[in-house]
């Protein structure tokens, strides 16, 4: 099998190029930057390396660097915008401040005959997000595509098949970025589309049958697609073994928790417990409002039930999780920054009487967790549930969380999906639609009476991996119906608006 290794220099953008070169159905994997040498991608046998963009400039001390041996090793290597200066600063260029040629966001590329943009246009939309340029092109390298403001936009050294691009190919605002992929990967390296989803369920069941032979495990369900799918798979290799609990914190959707525990008990007939623990995390909550401690706080104290349950169950080797690619980078891990923790990710504690955690989809973007999921015999209406994010309700209240708050976001939020779901087709539909419980209280007027209540705001993206989402157009009419029900039926909300902002800059969430 083919495989892509993806060199991790700190951009937000990895995880992304990883889904990117999946979609052909090539095998990418990340690894951080100074955690491989030249010696043993050698020995891996990669087919292809791709550098990442990253937040640094090559000139900082601190700046992260790979080892100079692997532009010798004779695999094709792809750099993106940080990574494509860094390959050319170590192969001999001269990189500095762009100055007036700083570009973020569209630009026009201006492209060249070249194996990298065969079938693209001369002329397409490219997205850019730099400081610094390659000024100075290396010995070897020419220049096969510009823009307005940076005359060395994408770069090569056909002979040694070396390719730099200043632009990212991998976001879905480069036009043809995922053509210039497919590019690089089969033409320039030759590779074989030989790893889907289906291997990865067989080679992912054979896996855990064998490593966790003769354990329990206890698998944090919460009804979600991505905990759903983490308990088939690993029901399908450990069976009985795999025991479910699935925690609630009384911050899930409007009857919610009833209709997971009926759906997962009956029908799929996993081990469940239910743990009614609404009180301790609102404890926990209490006068919590920074959107960080949120989430620390209900991470701590799902674990804390957890280890509570699991002594009633007498031996419990591992904890299974649901945690998908977009939860780990979010969360920082490798060489990234912070943007969000997420309650399943970052490890257990110590005190915890557990031996590690299974996290059998760790590797795997929302599609390729439904997509698994559908294979794995989930009902349709299961796998393509709306996303929601392991605090629950708590990331879509503003500031301090109460039981009341929690009541009047629950009315709204259904009234939204309501509302949606009568209006649109399921085709039509975003991806993602919620409600959002502001601390912002606003005044009104109701039956001729000054009202002063909270305001609620409508988030609708649509996306097909989570790692970009453009806001959704919703109709003007499905938007009034929305209002007008939530202000009529939901006491204490005054004001209703509309979130027309994409990601980037902002996040699906607003915590």
């Amino acid at each position: 099998m083919d495989r892509v290794l993806i060199l991790d220099f700190g951009g937000q953008y990895n995880l992304l190029i990883a889904r990117r070169v999946r979609a052909e159905h090539l095998y990418a994997e990340i690894v951080r930057y100074d955690r491989i040498t030249a010696e043993q991608i050698q020995q891996a046998g990669y087919g292809a390396v791709i550098f990442t963009g990253g937040p640094n400039s090559v000139y900082d001390e601190t700046a992260p660097r790979f080892d100079p041996a692997i532009l010798s090793l004779g695999v094709p290597i792809l750099g993106i915008c940080y990574g494509n200066q860094l390959l050319a600063y170590l192969a001999g260029g001269r990189i500095g401040p762009a100055g007036a040629g700083s570009e973020f966001g569209k630009a026009g590329l201006v492209a060249e005959d070249s194996p990298l943009f065969t079938g693209v246009p001369a002329r397409s939309v490219c997205w850019m997000s730099h400081n610094d340029s390659v000024l100075t092109l290396p010995q070897g390298f020419h220049s096969i595509a510009h823009t307005e403001a940076c005359p060395n936009a994408a770069i090569a050294d056909d002979d040694r098949r070396l390719y730099g691009v200043q632009f990212h190919p991998e976001v879905s605002h480069t036009a043809f970025g995922q053509q210039i992929l497919r590019n690089f990967l089969f033409s320039v390296c030759r590779l074989q589309a030989d790893w889907n989803m289906e291997d990865f369920i067989e080679q992912s069941i054979e896996r855990y049958r064998r490593e966790l032979a003769g354990k329990r495990v206890l698998l944090a369900l919460s009804g979600g697609v991505d905990s759903a799918v983490a308990a088939a798979l690993l029901h399908r290799a450990i069976g009985d073994r795999l025991i479910c609990i699935f925690v609630d914190h009384g911050l899930l959707r409007k009857d919610e928790a009833d209709a997971i525990e009926a759906a997962f008990r009956s029908r799929f007939g996993l081990q469940l417990i239910r743990v009614n623990a609404e009180e301790r995390f609102f404890a926990r909550l209490n006068g919590v409002t920074e959107p960080e401690q949120k989430r620390k706080s209900i991470g701590e104290e799902f674990i804390t039930v957890f280890a509570a349950e699991a002594k009633k169950l007498g031996t419990i080797d591992m904890l299974a999780q649901g945690t998908i690619y977009p939860d780990v980078i979010e969360s920082g891990a490798g060489a990234s920054a912070v943007i969000k923790s997420h309650h399943n990710v970052g490890g257990l504690p110590a005190v915890l009487p557990f031996a590690g955690i299974v996290e059998p989809l760790r590797n795997l973007f929302k599609d390729e967790v439904r997509e698994v999921g559908l294979r794995l015999g989930l009902p349709a209406g299961l796998v393509y549930r709306q996303p929601f994010p392991g605090p629950g309700l708590a990331v879509r209240i503003l500031g301090a969380i109460t039981p009341e708050k929690r009541d009047l976001l629950q009315q709204a939020d259904a009234i939204l999906r309501e509302e949606i779901d009568a209006a649109l087709p399921l085709t039509e539909r975003p991806n993602q639609y919620f409600a959002v419980l502001t601390d912002q209280r606003s005044v009104g007027v109701m039956g001729d009476a000054r009202t002063y209540g909270y305001t609620v705001a409508i988030r609708a993206v649509s996306t097909d991996d989570f790692m970009t989402a453009a806001w959704s157009r919703l109709p003007f009419d499905v938007l009034e119906s929305v209002s007008t029900r939530i202000t009529n039926e939901v006491r204490q909300v005054s004001r209703v608006v509309y979130d027309i902002t994409s990601k980037p800059p902002a996040t699906v969430e607003w915590e």
